[in-house]
């Protein structure tokens, strides 16, 4: 594997992080009668403004409960991508964080596309600025570029293929067979699980998720060892000294799946914990555990939740459709660079389903309601 490193320090010269800035904006959690009140007035607007919602599966619960009950949908970044660019809303209200938004607009530039607050990022996003990223692709203009969907409009806009965790491993596997050298960015985890399960000849960026890079290999073996007959799910942009312990490795969508299907009662996660409210919907006998982090204070071993999903709440629906904040908008030039490699990922999935694991719900075949296939 080889080593390029780009890796982005999480603090500014003055010693600033912007975790800390992304936590300082979490909004306070609202007492039932708050939650109610300002749930019905999203609600009402999402109707005013003839606006769906797209939540992704780490966000706050009462925003994914809100999808659901208003027509939207509660998916990974695959499916946020494909339900926005199809439904026939001309405004998208995105609950996710920035890269998700952009990707809404890249496919439907018509469409008017609103997130709960704009400030909402990514590591992988932040840990590969576009100028950097294209003086990496100018020195390796043999490989084939592939980019994880974590990315910005810019970056994506140098990509000749976008990939999520649903579906990198297939695509990945094709590009392979056609004898293609690939470019990978950013996720250096994600990257090395798929060159370690394809062979592919890669090159890797450093990046990084701050959220599954902190899970301990350690740590999950302990935790293992306290509850032997736990089914252990693992997200591939974790370290491999974790992915190396998982009886299921892959998206979330497919770890949801694992849960609703499997024959097992505990389920050891091993991804943001947000994805935990979905799984408690679908699978209400099963036992949940968060697998073990770094944690932030001494005596935290689960602290696995990113600041920058955290930082959209049903408040921030109100807010961006009474007061039209929190508009997404892409440079026409980058846009039309950048959806080359988008489109070129939904129509493989389209023509190659079975490359993307198939949600069922108990006892049906198709798809899990209230979640669509994935």
């Amino acid at each position: 594997m080889t080593q390029v490193l780009f890796d982005y320090t999480r603090q500014d010269a003055q010693g600033a992080s912007c975790t800390a800035h992304a936590w300082a904006k979490v909004p306070p959690p609202l007492n039932s009668a708050q939650r109610k009140t300002v749930k019905q007035r999203a609600a009402e607007l999402l109707e005013q403004h003839k606006a769906v919602l797209v939540a992704h599966y780490y966000v706050d619960g009462d925003l994914q409960d809100l999808a659901l009950e208003t027509g939207g949908i509660v998916a990974d970044s695959l499916e946020m991508a494909r339900f926005g660019r199809d439904h026939a809303a001309q405004t998208l209200v995105v609950a996710g964080v920035r890269f998700m938004g952009e990707s809404a607009k890249i496919l439907s530039p018509h469409k008017r596309v609103l997130m709960p607050d704009l400030d909402a990022t990514c590591s992988l996003d932040l840990g590969c600025p576009a100028d950097e990223f294209a003086a990496f692709c100018d020195a390796h203009p043999d490989r084939t570029v592939v980019v994880y969907a974590n990315t910005s409009a810019a970056v994506k806009a140098r990509a000749d293929w976008m990939v999520t965790s649903s579906c990198a491993l297939a695509i990945v596997n094709e590009l392979k067979a056609r004898g293609e050298k690939i470019l990978w960015a950013p996720d250096k985890h994600l990257g090395g699980y798929i060159q370690q399960q394809t062979g592919a000849d890669m090159l890797l960026w450093q990046g990084a998720c701050i959220v599954h890079d902190e899970f301990k290999g350690l740590e999950l073996d302990l935790l293992r060892a306290q509850h032997p007959n736990a089914m252990v799910l693992v997200h591939p942009e974790s370290p491999a000294s974790v992915v190396a312990q998982a009886d299921v490795v892959g998206s979330t969508s497919q770890m949801l799946k694992a849960v609703i299907d499997g024959k097992a009662q505990e389920y050891i996660v091993a991804t943001d914990n947000g994805i935990l409210h979905r799984m408690r919907q679908l699978a209400p006998g099963k036992t949940l555990i968060e697998a073990p982090t770094a944690g932030n204070a001494a005596t935290c071993k689960s602290c696995a939740h990113c600041p920058w999903m955290a930082m959209n709440a049903v408040q921030g629906v109100v807010d961006c459709l009474e007061l039209g904040s929190g508009e997404i908008f892409v440079d026409e030039t980058i846009r039309q660079q950048a959806l080359g490699c988008i489109t070129r990922m939904l129509d493989f999935v389209a023509q190659n389903p079975a490359a993307v694991a198939q949600p069922a719900a108990r006892g049906t075949v198709g798809l899990t309601p209230g979640m669509g296939a994935v």
